[in-house]
């Protein structure tokens, strides 16, 4: 399906000229009670956004985080992970690490357009007529040229020849093992860590005494966060989302996850990586957060990067893998047919006959 990219960091943004997050309409496909079916004027969605930049910094002055019956902060709430800012900064703007107001708006202008440009003959939806659109859902320009705030450069860092070995290994071939996990319906694509650009990017956030519930809408994957100091899981087991564990510094949830599956192929990384995420409600409409990845077998350095979460309208969709489940063996059966044709140089290495599907 066709990949979506979204909103940028609304504390960056009040950080650094005061432009802030707003919702802009309706966000889709979950929380559409309020979606109006006739949006279709993008300029009028990027003023909107522009306007309620401006405005939203103010409501943050003594502003304060509601809290639970049970004194935590109060993160409960349906939000979304999206974002029109890239992931790495281009690099072609070198050491620029934000924008001016203008070149921000400016920047955002063109990718809302070029969104709202795609033909729906091309890829198989018409996303406007479902509210599906980018500028239908809560849009952000955003300072910031690039989501990762560290290295300084703005870049993920250099592959270890590990990482460079293993994220080769993980190219999608011609056999049902050798595709995707989201693709074969085992898990939603959607992290940890949460990283912008899948389509359905929304999620929900449980919490009871002791404990923070993180469900994504993708795939249905919950994440449940124990915050009694109890330890990691032995290290022999294993999970595809990982073994995690929280703990409050002030406002902020802080999440430790290790224990990664090691098939879960995550950027070249598996199981040795370790995870820092950040949760903090900043205002009302508005979660930062930022993720710290470690791993010395595959990055030269740890990287961090900083994504706003808009609150949406309730609720989440039920996720059926429909088009996996339907089209996995067709995509494998025209993979082979193309490795064939493509002679002995190209594609992976044969596999075990029991490991076809034909």
């Amino acid at each position: 399906m066709r990949i979506r990219i979204l909103a940028p960091s609304a504390v960056t943004l009040a950080a650094a000229c005061g432009l802030c997050a707003a919702v802009l309409v309706a966000q889709a496909p979950s929380g559409t009670r309020s979606f109006d079916p006739t949006t279709t004027d993008t300029q009028a969605a990027i003023k909107a956004a522009a306007e309620a930049e401006r405005t939203a910094a103010a409501a943050r002055e003594g502003w304060s985080a509601p809290r639970t019956p049970w004194g935590d902060p109060d993160l409960r709430g349906y939000w979304l992970s999206l974002s029109y800012t890239p992931l790495e900064r281009p690099a072609a703007l070198g050491d620029k690490a934000v924008y001016t107001e203008e070149e921000a708006l400016a920047a955002f202008k063109q990718a809302v357009e070029a969104d709202a440009e795609v033909d729906p003959r091309t890829v198989h939806y018409d996303w406007k007529e479902y509210g599906m659109d980018a500028w239908q859902s809560p849009v952000r320009p955003n300072l910031r040229t690039g989501l990762i705030i560290d290295p300084p450069d703005g870049r993920i860092p250099p592959l270890t020849p590990e990482g460079t070995q293993r994220m080769a290994a993980a190219r999608r071939g011609p056999y049902v093992p050798s595709r995707g996990l989201y693709e074969r319906c085992v898990t939603g694509n959607q992290g940890p860590p949460r990283v912008p650009g899948n389509h359905d990017a929304e999620s929900q956030i449980f919490q009871a005494p002791g404990y923070v519930l993180l469900l994504m809408q993708s795939n249905s994957d919950v994440r449940i966060v124990p915050l009694d100091g109890r330890p990691h899981l032995p290290s022999t087991v294993r999970h595809w989302m990982g073994d995690s564990r929280g703990r409050w510094e002030g406002d902020t949830l802080v999440i430790e996850t290790t224990n990664f599956h090691p098939q879960r192929e995550w950027r070249g990384s598996a199981e040795n990586m370790r995870l820092v995420e950040r949760v903090r409600l900043v205002d009302a409409k508005t979660i930062q957060y930022t993720f710290t990845v470690t791993d010395a077998t595959t990055w030269a350095r740890p990287w961090t990067a900083d994504v706003p979460w808009p609150r949406i309208e309730p609720g989440l969709y039920e996720f059926a893998c429909h088009e996996q489940n339907y089209g996995l063996i067709n995509v494998v059966r025209g993979a082979q047919i193309r490795a064939r044709e493509a002679g002995a140089g190209g594609g992976r290495p044969e596999r075990a006959a029991s490991e076809r599907v034909e």
